[in-house]
């Protein structure tokens, strides 16, 4: 975003001015998140989770690369060396119960963030590709979570893999060929292992890529903001430092906080006990449930329980699974109302807070309960309120709503007024 009244980047040192010279990297970094980038004066507290998931991300390259120096990724040996992490390391046991909860700490924000984008309507023009790069960016977190939890080679790993590899066998011709190729072998064993170990090291490393380029798309038109109006003037700006800084300083000491006391005292809760059972292919758990923050999608997969015509009910769970995220990338266009923010939007507000809201939380919570009644019919009503509320409910309410009147600037919303951008506006 760049801004006639933006702070530029003047280095005085001769050290800095040669860097300048020879390559301007402090003139990028003052430029994304120093004093030379504008960024709107109203923004609250759900705007800390960027910053937040930035941090999950680098925690979990950094804890993950330590990790990788004593795990070995053979079927024979690959819980015993998890084993060997937790007991013989020097700080084993903290590494690992980092990364893991930094997984479920990275999920948390990740969500968050999402629905923040969800209510705000960040996905609008002209933020489409940011959102666009965003849920790039959560398929690819997906997939690195789901191989990392194979890793450890407890019963829940192996027989998660082989239920989540079994989904691609539902595709009609290319399934089963597809399924061995993925797995190397016709079940998870000391193939699946390497290419799931050699993935999950190379993928954040990707993630790390397209965040960039979700930031780079961002700094074009600039952060959004809750009351959805653009920036106007000079008065509608802060700079990025000291102001954010500071206030994405407080919402990660929370965030650590939080993340500290599961690391510390309750580091397997949100874990599964069968985990630490050694994989055994003749012994199928009583329950075969994946980490919490796949929940949702899993019991979407589960709620086809019949077959449709000539489509079996396993291939239209796996294509409604699938359907459910990939609904995200045409965000920006089934919502064709001309106010971003749900603030100003009062039937759209309703039906985010009393259909959306819930749908997900009893999504969360029949993921993780078993396969029978009566969480498969809450899971079956949960899925079809999902797909109604983008496909059909957002581009009714889009075109039936008559939203509040929006505040001539962010000013204006902030202060109650702003003389100086109406001056400027009618000149």
């Amino acid at each position: 975003m760049s801004f006639p009244w933006a702070n530029q980047y003047t280095p005085t040192n001769p050290v800095m001015k040669w860097m300048d010279e020879k390559l301007p990297l402090p003139r990028l970094v003052y430029g994304a998140i120093g004093a030379g980038y504008p960024v709107p004066r109203n923004l609250n507290y759900m705007w800390n989770f960027g910053v937040l998931a930035g941090f999950c991300l680098v925690l979990q390259i950094v804890t993950g690369v330590i990790l990788a120096m004593h795990y070995a990724p053979n079927a024979l040996v690959a819980f015993d060396s998890t084993e060997h992490i937790m007991r013989d390391v020097n700080w084993g046991w903290m590494f690992r119960y980092a990364h893991a909860n930094g997984a479920s700490a990275f999920f948390v924000v990740i969500y968050l963030h999402i629905f923040r984008g969800f209510y705000y309507g960040s996905y609008k023009a002209p933020r489409e590709m940011i959102w666009l790069l965003g849920v790039v960016i959560f398929l690819l977190m997906m997939a690195t979570a789901f191989m990392g939890y194979v890793l450890p080679w407890g019963q829940m790993s192996f027989w998660g893999a082989k239920v989540i590899t079994g989904l691609f066998g539902a595709i009609p011709l290319i399934g089963e060929p597809l399924q061995v190729w993925l797995l190397g072998g016709f079940a998870p064993d000391n193939a699946a292992l390497n290419r799931f170990f050699s993935l999950h090291f190379l993928l954040p490393f990707v993630i790390a890529g397209v965040v960039i380029l979700h930031i780079w798309a961002l700094h074009i038109p600039g952060s959004s903001n809750p009351t959805g109006v653009e920036v106007k003037s000079e008065s509608d700006t802060v700079p990025f430092h000291p102001y954010y800084t500071a206030k994405d300083g407080y919402g990660l000491g929370v965030f650590l906080f939080i993340y500290c006391a599961f690391v510390f005292f309750m580091p397997n809760a949100l874990g599964h006990p069968d985990n630490y059972i050694p994989a055994n292919p003749l012994s199928t758990p009583a329950h075969i449930v994946p980490e919490w923050y796949f929940w949702p999608f899993y019991a979407i997969l589960r709620a086809f329980t019949a077959d449709f015509f000539f489509i079996p009910a396993k291939l239209m769970g796996v294509l409604a699974m699938f359907g459910s995220i990939l609904v995200w990338f045409f965000l920006p266009w089934l919502d064709n109302s001309p106010v971003r923010s749900g603030k100003y939007r009062p039937m759209f507000k309703k039906f985010f807070w009393y259909g959306l809201i819930p749908a997900m939380a009893v999504l969360f919570y029949c993921g993780g309960a078993a396969a029978e009644e009566p969480y498969v019919m809450l899971s079956q009503i949960a899925t079809a309120y999902y797909f109604l509320h983008f496909l059909v409910v957002l581009p009714l309410v889009s075109m039936m709503e008559r939203p509040k009147p929006l505040p001539f600037s962010i000013t204006e919303a902030v202060l109650g007024s702003d003389d100086r951008a109406k001056t400027s506006a009618k000149s």
